[in-house]
């Protein structure tokens, strides 16, 4: 028999990509969201404010998949954002927890999100793995925050994988998308000294790492969702722009302006981490786009 999937914030662009996946493997698959659906997903609400959930979302669910969480780049760092950015991971994982802590069920193991945010920005070499120590920054102190959290569905005697995401490639949106946007023009241009490295993945394959995870009970804790084969940012957009078949002239963006532009989010931009994902290819998952060229060539043929 195949697991009933729950999915918070599957209305997300990971989450509507692996909602598909998981239909194709005929997995059954329901959402949690603000607003009660019925359709061939069926959508059950829940109020992450007031701490309620519908508990008939739970019935027959064996895992739960965990992506809700405000977008980390969609607004500047005001002192509010960052709260709320902080707030609507720390509050929905602990709105989650206390639901399955408070109501008989039938899940065996939580699924939950968090980002590769946790090893901090810089520009060094420095290769990161599970093992590697937290960062410093905004980012690295949300996420050890945010995975303090989730890891308490342990103590519920659930199995419980933090799936850290890199920048994720898709055209429908995200990172990607954006970049694509000068490129596409003919203004597109280093950022900085193109030197941050770029800890990347196809969209299909962070579906699929999701999908690993819950296919393989020995699975728990930290796992990078990267590609095996980061790039600098100056090698990503030649890249991009050799894919997209439009030139590169322009100067390097200065790091003053993106400071300007962007605030304490430039760091983001501006520095990088080189992140490796030594445990899931210790699990024997198969990257099916593990080369950035492969990669790009995929999503910008089908529009993925």
């Amino acid at each position: 028999m195949r697991a009933k999937v729950l999915i918070t914030g599957g209305s997300g662009l990971i989450g509507s990509r692996l909602t598909q996946l998981l239909l194709q493997k005929q997995y059954q698959v329901i959402q949690l969201g603000r607003t009660r659906r019925k359709a061939s997903v069926p959508t059950f609400v829940w109020d992450v404010e007031a701490g309620t959930v519908d508990i008939e979302a739970l019935q027959g669910v064996t895992h739960i998949i965990h992506l809700a969480g405000a977008g980390v780049a969609d607004k500047r760092w005001t002192p509010a954002r960052k709260k709320e950015i902080l707030d609507s991971r720390v509050n929905a994982t602990r709105v989650l927890y206390q639901t399955l802590h408070n109501t008989p069920h039938q899940v065996q193991a939580v699924l939950a999100a968090s980002a590769i945010g946790y090893y901090g920005f810089t520009l060094s070499d420095t290769e990161f793995t599970e093992e590697s120590a937290p960062g410093n920054d905004f980012l690295a102190q949300v996420v050890k925050v945010w995975e303090a959290e989730t890891s308490r569905f342990a103590d519920l005697q659930l199995r419980t994988v933090q799936v850290r995401i890199g920048i994720v490639l898709s055209t429908r949106g995200g990172a990607l998308a954006e970049m694509m946007k000068p490129v596409r023009w003919g203004a597109g241009s280093l950022l900085g000294s193109g030197k941050q490295w770029l800890s990347w993945i196809h969209i299909d394959d962070l579906c699929n790492v999701f999908i690993h995870a819950l296919e393989h009970e020995q699975l728990q804790g930290v796992v990078n969702a990267v590609a095996p084969h980061p790039v600098t940012n100056a090698d990503f957009t030649t890249t991009l722009a050799t894919a997209m078949k439009r030139p590169l002239w322009l100067p390097p963006v200065p790091a003053f302006v993106l400071k300007a532009m962007l605030g304490e989010m430039a760091a983001m931009v501006l520095e990088g981490n080189k992140v490796l994902p030594a445990k899931i290819l210790k699990h024997r998952f198969q990257f099916t786009f593990p080369d950035l060229t492969q990669a790009l060539n995929h999503l910008l043929a089908r529009g993925l």
